[in-house]
């Protein structure tokens, strides 16, 4: 497993963020340097070894299927966008 990074320290709780939605698998913030309006970030609870996207291996299915729903779901929650 890579090494600890800020977005570890956010979902330990060790960093505070503004969370919009979160579950046992992850978890929704806002950016604190939004470069949008509304600039929200989609990250997993637990990296599985999925520290980028370019790592992403077919057992991440789930993983990253649950990230997009998530998205979409707070997304539509939040009136952003068709």
């Amino acid at each position: 497993e890579a090494p600890g990074t800020i977005f570890d320290k956010i979902v330990s709780g060790e960093i505070p963020a503004d969370v919009v939605e979160q579950d046992e698998t992850v978890l929704v913030f806002r950016d604190i340097n939004p470069q949008a309006p509304t600039h929200l970030l989609v990250i997993p609870k637990v990296r599985q070894g999925l520290t980028q996207l370019r790592h992403a291996q077919a057992d991440h299915e789930g993983l990253l299927g649950h990230m997009l729903a998530t998205a979409a779901k707070v997304a539509k929650d939040n009136n952003l966008g068709d």
